[in-house]
């Protein structure tokens, strides 16, 4: 039977961090090109765009600023010019959640680009463990690829996430953590008291598949790890892919990122069904891809996720495809028990019948993790995130529809 947590949630508001509405457009999260040719279209003199480029990035990235005023070495000439012109604003926090276990769910309305444009609403994660904390960050606004045991894929691809606004997600999680060096955390931040629990990893397996917007993850991953800057690791940085086949191999070598693949079954007709991108890249296609990844090796191993649900793909002689279908290739396997969602068709796979998988897995010599369910109770786990937006927009139409049958009886 499904899962049914019995976890206190919190979801207290937070005021925004300013309005999503600005006919200015904001440098939080640009890349050294971008922020350079802004400059540049300010006419800033071509001899000071590095310095000055290096001067912003500084105090963006290390101090955390949040407010042209504060950039001290910076001339005033110059930071009144940037405050005409550009702001420093993040993405607006419209909701936040707190798990019971500890994991955080915010609700993000992007600045509009237009003025039709009312602002996009994404959702990020954070997960604090007491060696790490891992953010998970969405890279497009919706998804196209319809995977049927996915909350996020029944919500239709409003737009690509452009590379800002992906860095901006990670912002506002070290704004809300207060993770800038000798800066006064704003009011209402949790932070971290027991040490290690900033954010140390980054992986894009939110709204979205990362590589169908490639230029813009593989930038925003050009500003994550930037040594002068936020200085992630790219070993830390991991992109999960549903199997777009063509691009695997240029992110490899354009990014040197880690790699999960979200893989779920072992054989086609079950995979066309539950991952339909596979009916375009298969399974033979996705593992070649895999064994051909720019700088797989035992010490860099690509992730395979794989949910259990039940009497779908979690049966023994599955577990013993998988380990079949994975021989050759630098593998880890994280199991991931089915988290529920409203209206889905699937069911969790009994946690004894879980363990029977993974130790057959493990038995074969591939390390199997089953991943502890975290955030479920806020809707913030594997596949769950949806954005507030098609969810009032959802309810707005069945309400609409029960109007109608009564306006019809």
């Amino acid at each position: 039977m499904p899962v049914t947590p019995d976890l206190a949630v919190s979801a207290a508001p937070v005021a925004p961090v300013a309005s999503s509405v600005t006919a200015k457009p904001t440098l939080a999260g640009l890349t050294r090109a971008a922020l350079a040719d802004f400059l540049r279209a300010q006419d800033v003199p071509e001899r000071e765009i590095r310095m000055r480029v290096g001067q912003i990035w500084h105090w963006l990235y290390v101090r955390g600023a949040t407010g042209f005023d504060e950039m001290t070495n910076v001339a005033k000439t110059l930071r009144a010019l940037l405050d005409a012109h550009a702001t420093l604003q993040r993405p607006e926090i419209v909701r936040e959640q707190v798990s019971a276990d500890g994991t955080r769910k915010w609700v993000l309305r992007l600045p509009s680009r237009s003025a039709h444009d009312k602002g996009a609403e994404v959702e990020c994660v954070y997960i604090p463990e007491k060696d790490r904390g891992t953010l998970c960050v969405s890279s497009q606004v919706g998804c196209t690829l319809n995977c049927s045991f996915c909350h996020t894929g029944t919500q239709k691809l409003v737009r690509n996430l452009e590379a800002s606004e992906i860095v901006g997600q990670v912002l506002v999680a070290r704004d809300r953590l207060g993770d800038y060096p000798g800066r006064t955390p704003p009011e209402g931040a949790f932070v971290p008291d027991d040490g290690g629990r900033f954010v140390s990893n980054i992986v894009f397996m939110g709204m979205g598949e990362p590589l169908y917007n490639y230029e813009n993850v593989r930038d925003a991953i050009g500003v994550l790890t930037d040594p002068e800057g936020l200085q992630l690791s790219k070993r830390r940085i991991t992109v999960s892919t549903s199997g777009v086949v063509p691009e695997i191999a240029r992110l490899g070598a354009e990014t040197g990122t880690m790699l999960a693949i979200s893989l779920h079954a072992t054989n086609d007709p079950l995979r066309d069904v539950l991952v339909p991108i596979n009916k375009k890249y298969n399974i033979a296609e996705l593992l070649q891809a895999c064994r051909d990844y720019p700088g797989v090796s035992n010490a860099r191993r690509i992730t395979f996720e794989y949910v259990m649900l039940k009497g779908v793909n979690d049966s023994l002689a599955e577990a013993r495809a998988l380990v079949k279908l994975l021989k050759g290739v630098p593998a880890k396997i994280n199991l991931i028990p089915f988290n529920p969602w409203p209206g889905s068709i699937y069911e969790c796979s009994d946690w004894e019948q879980i363990e029977r998988f993974s130790d057959l897995i493990f038995s074969a010599g591939y390390s199997s993790p089953i991943r502890t369910p975290r955030g479920r109770d806020i809707l913030a786990a594997c596949g769950q995130l949806k954005s507030d937006t098609e969810k009032m927009r959802a309810r707005a139409r069945l309400m609409l529809e029960e109007q109608l049958a009564l306006g019809a009886d």
